[in-house]
């Protein structure tokens, strides 16, 4: 049985993990710091990652209704900001530093779009004026490579001139580079369990026996954290999902392809889907998105034919002669709340990273910062993560009634965007009334009735009896009896 020792600890070897690492190692040169996590990496988001550096393309009609999704955006605008010198700095010392593979974004709305994608689009549009963000107005012919088919013209496009994308697998990399010329030692393996003394966590205990005693502990495992948080906060802080999605990377043979990242606004029910070009005619295809408490063995087939349809439909119809090179399936760490748990919990030596969805590569460089500044000062309390405590009870964002009807629009959206025509003489009530009572039924399987997202809502629904009893305990822990 090995034995090491640490003066911090960390539960994961994603982007956040090693983002940690290395700016802790910076900061205070010397620290012995520890990685530990499975080399291979399975269902991690980073590898999977298309790493769209996006703040203002993912601004939706909602973002800023509410203090907890203001200060969201708040940390995607600073992160924005960072990546630059957070690039340059993971060059120093051997090989150069990892640049954006494809600077710039195209944000383009189809003629097919659902209502929801156009508020959205004009949400995007409105927050760039806001904030004097660099972009223009584009027409749809002036966009290099695009072709879709003709009824998915696009019929307004914006170019965002400092959002972009970077290689997802090339950043991580950097990252363990630049944390081992540092001093970061890397572990292989899976911790399985948090040590804890005198209520103060202690160290990690890995499935091969290693114990890593440190005086500090960071939980960033990405999905997998949920049952390292149950051995010591249980039923403390918002249940994390799995956000499944798979991407697909090709290679072009015909047509140009794109220079710059192309993606539509946030959909109903999804993130936007996005192509983002990786050079010498290789290009990333994303992304799906179904949560869920126990992830399916890989993609599915229905959401997997849709990805590819709506590239090929609302990008360039060449994509359908590229060569696949690789599929990408991960679980993205989707809290029941949808918002990030950042910073301290309450026991001592104990910090967690996790739960940050679909934004966690693009907020690293600035989770990581406010992270160190945690570990190295416990005193200090960055007001950029106050909102995202990870004890906490869940934030709702919306009342109850507004999360029923979001999920009816979505629904009756999603069918329609799926490919749901109907005749003339018929509307889509019939269907609206049955994801009203679907919504219903879901809340019900609740002990306290909280607003839920679409995707959570739809979870929930699905969900076993063990995880809906977790679910209920961690809702009557943390919520006040209706």
């Amino acid at each position: 049985m090995r034995r090491l020792t640490a003066d911090v600890a960390v539960a994961g070897n994603g982007v956040l993990g090693w983002s940690v690492a290395v700016e802790l190692v910076r900061r205070s040169p010397g620290l012995r710091v520890v990685v530990a996590g499975p080399g291979a990496r399975p269902g991690s988001a980073t590898v999977a990652a298309g790493a769209m550096l996006n703040c203002f393309a993912e601004v939706t009609e909602t973002t800023s209704r509410h203090p907890a999704s203001q200060a969201k955006f708040a940390l995607a605008r600073t992160a924005l900001d960072a990546w630059p010198d957070w690039l340059e700095a993971l060059g120093e010392g051997d090989g150069p530093a990892p640049a954006m593979v494809a600077p710039g974004t195209f944000v383009v709305l189809g003629a097919q779009a659902t209502p929801t994608a156009v508020r959205n689009f004009d949400a995007v549009q409105a927050a760039l004026k806001e904030h004097a963000e660099p972009h223009h107005e584009v027409q749809a012919a002036d966009i290099p490579g695009l072709r879709p088919v003709p009824h998915e013209r696009p019929v307004r496009a914006l170019y965002l001139e400092r959002e972009g994308a970077v290689d997802a697998r090339g950043v991580l990399g950097a990252l363990e580079g630049c944390g081992r010329r540092q001093g970061v030692t890397s572990v292989d393996g899976q911790v399985s369990r948090l040590l804890t003394a005198n209520g103060r966590t202690t160290a990690l205990h890995l499935a091969d026996g290693t114990t890593i005693s440190a005086g500090a502990v960071v939980v960033a495992a990405g999905a997998a954290s949920q049952p390292l948080l149950d051995q010591v906060l249980a039923h403390r802080t918002p249940p994390l999902l799995h956000g499944t999605g798979c991407a697909v990377q090709t290679r072009r043979h015909t047509g140009p392809g794109f220079d710059r990242v192309i993606r539509t606004p946030t959909r109903s029910g999804a993130c936007g889907m996005h192509l983002v070009p990786l050079g010498g005619g290789v290009e990333y295809l994303g992304a799906t998105n179904i949560v869920c408490f126990d992830p399916p063995e890989g993609p599915r087939l229905g959401v997997t034919q849709f990805l590819l349809r709506f590239a090929t439909d609302q990008f360039d119809t060449r994509l359908a002669m590229s060569a696949v090179r690789r599929w990408h399936y991960a679980h993205r760490p989707v809290p029941l709340d949808r918002f990030p748990l950042l910073g301290p919990t309450g026991i001592d030596g104990l910090y967690v990273a996790t739960g940050t969805y679909r934004d966690g590569f693009h907020g690293s460089p600035v989770i990581a910062r406010h992270l160190a500044d945690v570990i190295l000062t416990p005193s200090a309390r960055p007001e950029l993560l106050a909102p995202f405590a990870p004890v906490r009870a869940p934030v709702e964002d919306m009342t109850v009634e507004d999360s029923v009807d979001l999920f009816v629009s979505d629904t009756v959206e999603t069918a329609t965007e799926y490919g749901m025509r109907l005749p003339y003489f018929l509307d889509t009530a019939p269907l609206a009334a049955q994801a009203r009572t679907e919504a219903h039924q879901a809340l019900q399987r609740l002990d306290r009735p909280i607003a839920l997202h679409p995707e959570i809502l739809t979870a929930v629904r699905e969900a076993s009896p063990a995880h809906l009893h977790h679910l209920n305990t961690y809702l009557r822990t943390t919520t006040p009896a209706p």
